[in-house]
């Protein structure tokens, strides 16, 4: 791969205008569309006026058309003071929808104020009321088309940063791939940098060096590079403070990648005991009283899919049962929470005693004890629906670290660091690591352990429905299910 591909390499100044533009006149539209609707079903849509009749004269649009020109400035200083407007914003929408609710509740209380001290125009709260819930829904489906807009734009090669790697690492090979093939994260990879008596092993194909750090001020004005990425672990961050110094005077910008270390020590915190000032370096994942949470979220959502998915797992039971000899389902012995034992339930995708002659072993890709149906189960990750009875029963999570084999466990608790971390909390049916690509024989077992700590170490009931949200997205459109 040629990463010196100049095709796409433009500035990105017009993405840096245009992009934020773009959600301002989103946001300017949605904000007058939500007001327009409250007013409508307030006072207009008979279904609502019949439950909250209004007895006086209906008054004028005018009046709310005022209010409306009033609040867009105050809205807009809100969203721009949690950066709504910065350029490449490439979020998960999901992320996006909790964090207008926040601001826009912040802009309805705003507005209650207002119409507190302007008693001449009979507003109506019930309106306001309905602006709240419509206006976070109109702002984040106006957002997601700038955002869907964003991504092709970028795409096409159109508003790239030029950006150049730092290191000669798996971390560096991982963005350099990654952001040479998407390129709707906003980058255009023209190559890399090493150290200057770089002896280590090469993850970088020498056709892509641009050359070493001693370099990088000649390469950021040869080339005009807007970014550098790093990719130096924290055992070298001296080399990054040269870098750093080596551009200063330069308009460049330093992205760092933090590696496995960082992630961890992230979570320490400061906490006084009587006076005296302890580092908190590892903590309980959670509370008591998100533990009850949680377990109250699992329940309900593992009770409501169970039976809105009734049918089809009478469907897919049947069709386990006719296309292959054995039971419907297929009952393995997991380890969840601190090394506690249970059977997980899956849909049976394989053949009678597939591992009679092998051992406990992964499934491949094309592993030739699928039954006729059970790459399909797989692929879909419908093997896994009975899962949901396992969380009724209280020994998995919706979300959480995937269950493993007490075979397995016992193998890389000693070949891994950390590995064990993830038996704090309890197992789940889905997790970070798999909706971040990391399912199946093929992926690394070291990123999957930082993936789940993570996890761990931030955990919310708002994480745990951005992880479920992105497994649906992974279950059918995932190139790594199988």
């Amino acid at each position: 791969m040629n990463y010196i591909d100049h095709k796409f390499a433009k500035k990105s100044q017009r993405s840096e205008f245009l992009i934020p533009l773009l959600n301002i006149i989103s946001d300017i539209l949605a904000i007058i569309a939500s007001f327009l609707v409250a007013y409508y079903i307030r006072f207009y849509f008979e279904p609502f006026v019949r439950i909250f009749p209004y007895e006086r004269e209906v008054a004028p649009i005018e009046g709310y058309i005022y209010i409306t020109l009033m609040m867009i400035p105050v809205w807009l200083l809100i969203f721009q003071s949690r950066k709504l407007y910065r350029s490449k914003r490439i979020v998960f929408i999901f992320d996006e929808f909790f964090l207008i609710g926040r601001l826009v509740t912040f802009g309805i209380i705003f507005s209650f104020g207002l119409i507190f001290f302007y008693r001449e125009f009979p507003y109506s709260r019930l309106v306001f009321v309905l602006l709240w819930g419509i206006s976070i829904i109109i702002i984040t489906l106006g957002r997601y088309l700038v955002l869907k807009y964003e991504k092709s734009y970028y795409s096409k090669g159109k508003g790239l940063k030029d950006a150049i790697v730092a290191g000669n690492n798996e971390t560096a090979f991982d963005i350099m791939k990654n952001f040479s093939e998407h390129k709707y994260a906003g980058f255009n990879i023209l190559g890399y940098i090493e150290e200057d008596s770089y002896k280590g092993m090469n993850y970088l194909p020498e056709s892509a060096k641009l050359g070493t750090y001693s370099n990088i001020t000649e390469l950021v004005d040869k080339l005009n590079i807007e970014a550098v990425l790093v990719a130096i672990p924290s055992s070298e961050h001296d080399k990054l403070l040269v870098l750093m110094r080596d551009c200063e005077g330069e308009n460049v910008e330093f992205l760092l990648v933090p590696d496995f270390l960082e992630v961890i020590t992230s979570s320490v915190r400061v906490q006084e005991i009587d006076g005296i000032p302890f580092l908190k370096i590892k903590s309980i994942p959670m509370s008591v009283w998100n533990r009850i949470l949680k377990r109250a979220f699992d329940m309900l959502f593992a009770l409501v899919v169970l039976v809105l998915t009734s049918p089809l797992l009478l469907i897919l039971g049947l069709i386990v049962k006719f296309t292959s000899s054995g039971p419907v389902f297929y009952k393995q012995e997991r380890l969840s929470m601190t090394g506690k034992k249970f059977y997980m339930i899956k849909f049976r995708s394989m053949v009678m005693d597939a591992e009679k002659n092998t051992g406990a072993v992964y499934v491949k890709k094309d592993d030739e004890r699928y039954t006729s149906i059970g790459k399909i189960l797989r692929k879909y990750s419908f093997d896994e629906l009975p899962q949901f009875i396992n969380v009724l029963k209280g020994d998995m999570s919706i979300v959480g670290p995937r269950p493993e084999r007490e075979y397995f466990i016992n193998m890389f608790k000693s070949q891994i660091p950390k590995y064990l971390e993830r038996h704090r909390v309890k197992c789940g049916i889905t997790g970070w690591a798999q909706v971040n690509g990391l399912r199946g024989s093929d992926s690394s077992i070291e990123k999957r352990i930082e993936y789940d700590i993570y996890y761990i170490e931030h955990w919310s009931i708002i994480f745990d429905l951005k992880i479920i949200i992105k497994t649906i997205k992974e279950m059918f459109f995932s190139k790594a299910a199988y």
